[in-house]
């Protein structure tokens, strides 16, 4: 929201405060990516295996792998392995790999939109524009009405 309000296009999964992101902005003015709450709680229903993602998408399979590489400082073994073993055989609790096509797709889309120069410009005026929502002034006067049931003072 913070970068929103800065004009920053977002891009990331229907979810969270991208949800009323997307209703400040509009469609067009977000790059939206990934699975809806309803087909990630299928695919965990059905089952979710990141392996079969790393086994059936070679270029996933790819930045996996050089994630648990020692690519990133050589001669140290695997300083990402964290991350690797977190996607992989900690059963990827944030379906990163599922999504990862999806965002791989939806980061073709913001590159072709940053190459229109006078679009991206009006895209991200838009943004600062509608966003005024999230400012913190908003925020911490409905705190103090709603939560604190405090009235404002006047300054003088």
């Amino acid at each position: 929201m913070k970068l929103a309000l800065n004009g920053a296009l977002t891009i990331g999964t229907l979810d969270g405060a991208n949800v009323e992101i997307k209703e400040e902005v509009g469609d067009d003015n977000i790059f939206i990516f990934g699975m809806t709450v309803e087909e990630v709680e299928d695919r965990r229903a059905r089952g979710y295996n990141p392996w079969d993602i790393h086994r059936d998408d070679e270029e996933i399979r790819a930045v996996v792998d050089w994630l648990g590489s020692d690519y990133w400082v050589p001669g140290e073994k695997a300083p990402f392995g964290p991350i690797h073993g977190t996607l992989l055989s900690g059963g990827d609790p944030y379906m990163v790999l599922a999504d990862f096509r999806a965002y791989s797709d939806c980061q073709a889309r913001v590159d072709a939109a940053f190459r229109d120069r006078e679009g991206w410009a009006r895209k991200a005026i838009l943004n600062t524009a509608r966003v005024g929502k999230f400012s913190s002034d908003r925020t911490i006067r409905e705190y103090a009405k709603d939560i604190w049931s405090l009235e404002p003072l006047p300054i003088p």
